[in-house]
């Protein structure tokens, strides 16, 4: 799933009318999501979130910035934040499956059509700026909405989309500013005080800025230009300062992490431990304001996994719970991994089972978030769906879950040193196949519906009939492909359990025999879906191609899981 975020940061905070009226042309676009909506009074100004594919986003922020056109009237603007323009900047940020440059390229296609269609100067910034010098968003807007008029009359700002005229319209509009960045993280960490003074003391020495620069009796050092110098800080990419929150009695080093990829925040955790030890000050904890890549807290789990010397193949939710926890995020306020992490908004598939159903929402509908007996009594009425193929999937999962349970129980245990690397890297690989298969539970299914659905086309015409054909062949191939993948898989989770057999902690022998055994029901349950469904095609050729692969792949995890059975028949 390609997943943007996009930031756009409107100039009205006061009206809530003009605020609800474009949220909701953010709201009315399919494929995206709106995440927040943030009016501040005294800057007069909203910043609203919302993700979805590239296509939905662009779209979405489109409509949004025609809106803000139509309702807001910067001549008569006023307010604390900087400003340039209605929407005044409107960032593309790269969550899941997306690039930077693909950023950059949607921020420029809306760029193309904001200056065309809405004649409305434009201007690129961050990895989308055409010019070094318009990279940086302060540079841009310097002088801000009162000084645009003049601007525009110099060469140098003539914007990279749309009029470089200042007429009635640009004079209510303003200029508009987009582009592509990373993924922002407002993040505070929590002290044991009130001092406002020792914060900042630590956010000076971790933030890239750092301190002021003074000499021997104390006095502010500045270079040739009379300008301040500054020592510069232990991290890149990291703004922070202090202050005291009343709310929760206690002083924050608050924190904006520019580049999570740069300085992650456990790495910015562990250094402001340590800054205040040497202060005698504790931190009690942190938090995430916000939301949070998923990405951003499975690296931190893993880094404290990694300090633990523990193994790395255990469940996503896990590794996310080590983060939470190291972090301290339950310090002053729940942290919510359901709501906090920005992919579970859209996949609600990869949401931790225990956040999600309860009869609400679109995850609760789902197989796999089911109980245990609430699936098995679905899957005994009277209805086609789920079935054999979803059976088979959920097999393959056992298969892998099992096995990275017994690579768990080698991991780290006395006289299995030797595998400790091979039992991780085997953990995580089975985590990954458990995931893909308790996926396909629910893709089985609903590739089957999809093709009673064309069933259900009308064939009143021969165009009809026509149609109708075309379409239940197309769906049925989508049907055989996904227990084909699942086919696919049994294979890996085979291997996978035929080597914690073979290197595994013996007292769990017998799980991975039982995981090969489940592998191999996997793999006949998922190779008979195939077979009844190539039997109702029309393409003969393909069917026949996808036949031979799919009788050479169960072959293949045949002879595995019989190997298995034997050694740990002969070793039990």
């Amino acid at each position: 799933m390609k997943l943007v975020e996009c930031v756009p940061n409107f100039s009205e905070g006061r009206d809530k009318a003009k605020i609800d009226a474009i949220c909701a042309e953010i709201k009315r676009v399919n494929g995206v999501r709106l995440l927040d909506v943030d009016p501040g009074a005294a800057t007069n100004r909203t910043v609203v979130t919302f993700a979805g594919s590239p296509k939905a986003v662009l779209d979405a922020a489109f409509c949004a910035i025609k809106k803000a056109a139509e309702v807001i009237d910067m001549r008569a603007h006023k307010g604390e934040h900087p400003r340039q323009g209605a929407t005044d900047v409107c960032p593309f940020v790269p969550i899941s499956n997306v690039t930077m440059e693909e950023c950059a390229e949607l921020a420029r296609k809306l760029g193309r059509r904001i200056g065309e269609e809405l004649k409305i100067p434009v201007y690129l910034y961050e990895h989308a700026a055409t010019r070094h010098e318009r990279k940086n968003l302060a540079d841009i807007r310097a002088g801000e909405y009162e000084a645009f008029a003049e601007k525009l009359k110099k060469p140098e700002w003539r914007p990279d989309f749309g009029p470089a005229k200042f007429d009635d319209r640009v004079a209510k509009t303003g200029a508009t500013v987009i582009g592509a960045r990373q993924f922002l993280i407002a993040y505070n960490i929590n002290l044991n005080t009130t001092s406002t003074a020792k914060a900042k003391e630590i956010a000076f020495t971790l933030r890239e800025r750092g301190r002021l620069k003074r000499d021997v009796h104390g006095n502010k050092v500045v270079d040739k230009n009379g300008n301040s110098v500054y020592v510069p800080g232990l991290f890149k990419e990291c703004k922070a300062t202090g202050w005291f929150i009343p709310e929760y009695k206690r002083a924050q080093i608050t924190i904006n992490l520019t580049d999570f990829h740069v300085t992650p925040a456990h790495v910015v955790f562990d250094a402001a431990v340590k800054e205040a030890e040497k202060l005698g000050l504790r931190v009690t904890g942190s938090e995430i304001v916000g939301m949070v890549p998923k990405q951003a807290m499975i690296e931190t789990g893993l880094y404290y996994l990694k300090k633990q010397n523990e193994t790395a193949g255990i469940p996503e939710e896990d590794i996310i719970n080590i983060a939470a926890m190291s972090l301290g995020l339950n310090d002053v306020a729940t942290f919510d991994s359901a709501k906090k992490i920005i992919e579970y908004q859209f996949d609600r598939s990869t949401v931790p089972s225990p956040l999600v159903g309860e009869g609400e929402g679109e995850g609760a509908k789902m197989l796999i978030n089911m109980t245990v007996k609430d699936f098995a009594n679905e899957l005994s009425r009277n209805s086609p769906a789920p079935g054999g193929g979803s059976v088979a999937a959920l097999a393959g999962s056992l298969s892998a879950a099992l096995t990275s349970m017994v690579a768990a129980l080698t991991h780290n245990k006395k006289g299995y040193e030797k595998f400790n690397a091979e039992m991780e890297r085997l953990g995580i690989d089975a985590q990954k196949i458990k995931d893909f298969m308790i996926k396909a539970v629910d893709d089985d299914t609903e590739a089957f519906n999809k093709v009673m659905a064309c069933f259900s086309m009308p064939k009143g015409s021969d165009a009809e009939k026509t149609a109708r054909v075309a379409a239940v062949e197309e769906a049925t191939k989508g049907a055989t492909l996904v227990p084909l993948s699942v086919l696919e898989k049994s294979v890996e989770a085979a291997k996978i359990a035929e080597t914690v057999a073979e290197h595994g902690n013996q007292n769990s022998l017998s799980d991975a025999g039982v995981a090969a055994l489940m592998a191999s029901a996997a793999a006949h349950g998922a190779y008979y879906n195939v077979l009844i469904n190539l039997k109702t095609l029309t393409d003969k050729k393909w069917a026949a191609d996808v036949r031979k692969k799919a009788d050479s792949l169960l072959k293949e995890v045949d002879k595995i899981a019989e190997d298995v059975q034997s050694f740990v028949l002969g070793k039990l």
